[in-house]
C-alpha cells in the first residue's frame, strides 16, 4: 500500500508574473525581462512544492469556470496533484495576482484581485474521506468555517488507532483578528511574521514563545522569519531554531513561504525531528529564493 497523502485546503488563483530589471518608478512605462502565467495561492503552492519532493498530495479549493481555471487544471495535472476536492463555483470568477518580480533584490510584489468567489465550506468538506491522508494543511481564509473542518478531524481521530490518525496543520499569515481563531486548532500552527509583528512580537523566538499558549495542548508553533531563519517549539517546551539558507544570488522570494510550510510538513509528516524538519524548510525555501519557479527547487 503506498503512502498516505497530504491534502491542502486554501487558495488557488492564475498568478501573471513579471520579472523586471527593477521595481519601476510610479507612472512609468518600461520593458519586463519576461513573464509568464503560474498557478498561485498559498495552499495550491504548498501542493506544488509537495508534489516535487516527491509527496502524494491532494487540493481543496474553489475554481471558477474559464480559461484561468483551464490553465489551472493543466497545471495541476501537470505536477500530478489530486484535484477530486476541487469545488466548481457558479458565482465570482476565479483570483488573478499581478507578480513583479525585482531581479536586482528578488523582491516580490503582489496585487491580488481577489473575486466573490465562495471559499470551500464544512459542507464541502463533508464529502472528504478522511481515511485517506495522513495530514490535512489549511491556509486560514474562511476561519469560522474551518473551524468546523478542523472539528470534524479531531472527531474522527477520537474514534480510529493512533496509526490511522490525520495530523492538522494551519497557517496564520494575514493579519487578520478573524484568522486568530485558528491558533487553537491544528497540531501544528504555521504564523507568519507579519502576523507576528501585528501581535507584538519583533523576531522569530519573541513570536514563539510569546504565541505559545493560544495553541492547544501537545501543540507545535512556527514562525519563520525570512533572512533570519526559522524558529519552533513543540510539545516538550524547547525552542527550536534555524538558520536561512541564502542563495548564492537572491531572484525570486514568490512563494518562499509556502515552500518553507510544505518542505517542514514533509519532513514532519515523515516521522522527522522538529530541528531537522526546520533545517529542511529553511534549505528548501532557500533554493527557491535562488531560482525562478519551482522546478529547480530539487
Amino acid at each position: 500500500m503506498g503512502e498516505k497523502r497530504i491534502l491542502c485546503v486554501g487558495l488557488v488563483c492564475l498568478d501573471i508574473i513579471s520579472v523586471v530589471e527593477r521595481y519601476p518608478p510610479e507612472d512609468s512605462d518600461s520593458r519586463c525581462l519576461s513573464q509568464r502565467w503560474q498557478r498561485g495561492g498559498n495552499a495550491s503552492n504548498t501542493c506544488t512544492v509537495l508534489a516535487l519532493l516527491g509527496a502524494p498530495c491532494a487540493f481543496m479549493g474553489s475554481l471558477a469556470p474559464g480559461q484561468a481555471a483551464e490553465f489551472i487544471l493543466s497545471d495541476f495535472k501537470h505536477h500530478g496533484v489530486d484535484v477530486t476536492h476541487l469545488v466548481w463555483q457558479t458565482q465570482g470568477e476565479t483570483p488573478c495576482a499581478c507578480c513583479l518580480v525585482n531581479c536586482a533584490n528578488g523582491s516580490r510584489t503582489v496585487t491580488l484581485y481577489d473575486t466573490n468567489l465562495p471559499d470551500v465550506t464544512a459542507a464541502d468538506f463533508e464529502h472528504v474521506n478522511l481515511s485517506q491522508y495522513k495530514w490535512i494543511h489549511w491556509e486560514g481564509r474562511n476561519a469560522s468555517e474551518q473551524v468546523k473542518m478542523l472539528r470534524r478531524v479531531e472527531e474522527h481521530n477520537r474514534t480510529c488507532p493512533a496509526s490511522e490518525r490525520v495530523t492538522t496543520s494551519v497557517e496564520v499569515e494575514k493579519s487578520r483578528p478573524e484568522l486568530y481563531q485558528l491558533f487553537p486548532y491544528g497540531d501544528v500552527v504555521f504564523v507568519s511574521k507579519d502576523v507576528a509583528k501585528a501581535l507584538g512580537f519583533f523576531s522569530a523566538p519573541e513570536a514563539v514563545k510569546g504565541l505559545r499558549g493560544r495553541l492547544k495542548p501537545g501543540a507545535t508553533l512556527i514562525c519563520a522569519w525570512a533572512e533570519a531563519g526559522a524558529d519552533a517549539m513543540g510539545p516538550d517546551g524547547v525552542l527550536v531554531h534555524s538558520d536561512a539558507f541564502s542563495p548564492e544570488k537572491v531572484v525570486d522570494t514568490l512563494g518562499a513561504g509556502d515552500t518553507f510550510n510544505a518542505s517542514v510538513i514533509l519532513a514532519l509528516s515523515r516521522g522527522r525531528p522538529l530541528s531537522a524538519a526546520l533545517a529542511y524548510g529553511c534549505q528548501v525555501a532557500g533554493r527557491k529564493c535562488g531560482v525562478h519557479g519551482y522546478a529547480g527547487i530539487v
